[in-house]
C-alpha cells in the first residue's frame, strides 16, 4: 500500500514563498509520475503540477506556471512543490497524488489512485 504524507503548508503573505514536500512509503516512486492538486473551499479539486518519473518533463496549470516548480528526489522518495510569488487565490488544501501504474503520465485527478491527506496553504492579502 502506498502512503503519501504532505508537509510544509502554512500561512504566508501575498508575494511570499512556501515549499511543500510529499514523502512516499510503500513503494519506490522512481518509476511513477507524481502530481500535485489543490482544492479551495467550495471549488473542485484542480490540477497544479505533474512530474514524470525521470524528472525531466513537467507540466503546470496556467494559473501557477512561472511561479511554482515541481521537483523530485527519487533517492529520498520525495516530491516537492516550490511555490513563489504566492497570491491569495492560491489558498487551498494541497494534495500529493500517485498513479497505480508505472510509466503513466496522467493529468486528471480521476487517474490517480493514491492520495495524501493534504496540507493547508493560506495566503493573506
Amino acid at each position: 500500500q502506498v502512503q503519501l504524507v504532505e508537509s510544509g503548508g502554512g500561512l504566508v503573505q501575498a508575494g511570499g514563498s512556501l515549499r511543500l514536500s510529499c514523502a512516499a512509503s510503500g513503494r519506490r516512486i522512481g518509476d511513477y509520475a507524481m502530481c500535485w492538486f489543490r482544492q479551495a473551499p467550495g471549488k473542485e479539486r484542480e490540477f497544479v503540477a505533474v512530474i514524470r518519473w525521470g524528472g525531466g518533463i513537467t507540466n503546470y496549470s496556467d494559473s501557477v506556471k512561472g511561479r511554482f516548480t515541481i521537483s523530485r528526489d527519487n533517492v529520498k522518495n520525495t516530491v516537492f512543490l516550490q511555490m513563489n510569488s504566492l497570491k491569495p487565490e492560491d489558498t487551498a488544501v494541497y494534495y500529493c497524488a500517485a498513479p497505480l501504474r508505472s510509466y503513466y503520465y496522467p493529468l486528471q485527478s480521476g487517474q490517480y489512485e493514491y492520495w495524501g491527506q493534504g496540507t493547508q496553504v493560506t495566503v493573506s492579502s
